[in-house]
């Protein structure tokens, strides 16, 4: 078992993930699930666009990805963004533990609701997510307005 994880190491695999769903066209946001001690258990990206699936977001994706889990208390979802209400969603409804963000600054996202529902959530404010992130919103204001939600 691993003391303190390495939450820039395993924000990579999310940060690689977001760049695949970039390169197919998609909305770049990656995520993946980790167990305590390391071991990937999912991962995955926004795949709305590619799958016309308004529902495939990037961590939804992974945890469809990690399979079924016993328990999800020790589990740690690491994100590019901030997840919305719908990931946070999950986040609280299975009990997951641990939220690392890449970025909170193009969007806040749940993580205040995380907070208060007792997540650790961890914002690494990392200077990749926020350029990846902030490029392709001023791009594609009008998808991205579909993904959140907004009018």
């Amino acid at each position: 078992m691993i003391a303190t994880p390495d939450y820039r190491a395993l924000l990579d695999t999310a940060i690689a993930e977001a760049r695949q769903g970039l390169a197919e066209g998609g909305i770049p946001i990656g995520a993946a699930l980790y167990a305590r001690d390391g071991r990937l258990l999912g991962c995955g990206h926004n795949r709305r666009v590619q799958e016309d699936d308004p529902s495939i977001h990037g961590e939804t994706d992974a945890f469809r990805k990690a399979g079924r889990q016993m328990s999800y208390r020790d589990a740690i979802m690491v994100t590019t963004l901030a997840p919305c209400w719908y990931c946070s969603g999950l986040v609280r409804q299975f009990g997951i533990g641990t939220v690392v963000v890449g970025e909170s600054v193009n969007f806040g996202g749940g993580i205040d609701w995380l907070r208060e529902a007792g997540v650790n959530v961890v914002d690494l404010a990392d200077e990749r997510c926020i350029t990846m992130m902030g490029d392709w919103i001023a791009a594609n204001p009008a998808l991205w307005n579909e993904d959140i939600g907004e009018d």
